[in-house]
């Protein structure tokens, strides 16, 4: 299961990715517009600035942009990063690898067989989708967050007939 910290993450980088290669977004500015506690987002942007995703600079026309263009950043490396092994089991996890403690054959376990498959499935979408293309769908869908609804978008207040 996702976590919430990997969740704020992907949405800060969502929100990164929607900016220009130079422009520097403050946290604030960040938490804010995606609802991210604060002290929790510093914390999740000093790690994914260590890990080579995020650069910044202090001060007061300081902030924090993407260090790479988003088609260069997969949600499967940010989840990785944030989360760990995306292997539901630590048996079927490439870089964690750690048979369980009841099983009495790895090579023959049809548990782990199952969670060889999910996890390769989920690695082949989650490493094929980037900041880019999650960039794509935020805008396919409508309004960014932080927009203001059209009055004629469905959905809106003012497009439901009273």
């Amino acid at each position: 299961m996702l976590s919430q910290k990997a969740k704020y993450a992907l949405r800060a980088l969502l929100m990164l990715a929607e900016r220009s290669e130079d422009d520097l977004v403050m946290i604030a500015d960040i938490a804010e517009r995606e609802n991210v506690p604060r002290k929790f987002l510093e914390a999740i942007l000093l790690d994914l600035r260590k890990r080579g995703l995020l650069d910044s600079r202090r001060g007061k026309n300081g902030g924090y942009r993407l260090a790479k263009p988003p088609a260069a950043i997969s949600f499967g490396e940010i989840i990785r990063i944030v989360d760990g092994p995306l292997a539901p089991l630590p048996c079927a996890s490439k870089s964690g690898f750690r048979p369980c403690e009841d099983c009495t054959d790895v090579d023959t376990c049809s548990v782990r067989w199952l969670m060889l498959r999910v996890r390769d499935a989920t690695a082949d979408i989650l490493d094929n989708c980037s900041l880019a293309d999650g960039l794509k769908h935020r805008r396919a869908t409508g309004v960014l967050p932080g927009e203001d609804v059209p009055d004629d978008m469905p959905g809106s207040m003012a497009a439901t007939p009273l």
